[in-house]
């Protein structure tokens, strides 16, 4: 998926923390992590409304396929950015998103076999 060009749209999310966040969706890509492929979804995250930085999220392309295979169906991509999503408010709300340290690469989470069902699950599919 492309970058977006137009204007992005932010959102707010009160996590559990008691923090509230903002963040808008850069881009998706597929990508690897470690020879295995999947979708990388990277989001715009400020805490403070005055610097923000890059999050990921990288949904493994085994547990699409291996629930797909239980299912009978494949997750178009929209169900896909959705796991996603899901996966970008668990971390708001364990308090999991930071700003990653001067120079260092973004910060990322997983989305893989042990809790793709969970989120698919709270999205009703």
């Amino acid at each position: 998926m492309p970058r977006p060009d137009a204007v992005r749209r932010i959102k707010s999310y009160s996590a559990e923390n008691g923090y509230v966040y903002q963040y808008y969706f850069f881009e998706g890509n597929r990508s690897e992590r470690a020879g295995h492929p999947g979708g990388e979804f990277t989001y715009m995250i400020t805490a403070d409304r005055k610097t923000s930085f890059p999050f990921k999220i990288f949904v493994h392309q085994s547990a699409l396929e291996a629930w797909a295979k239980q299912n009978g169906r494949t997750l178009n991509s929209s169900e896909e950015y959705a796991v996603a999503k899901m996966r970008l408010f668990q971390a708001f709300d364990e308090g999991s998103v930071q700003a990653p340290p001067a120079g260092q690469k973004p910060v990322e989470v997983l989305v893989d076999e042990s809790n793709l069902e969970n989120y698919l699950g709270q999205l009703g599919i």
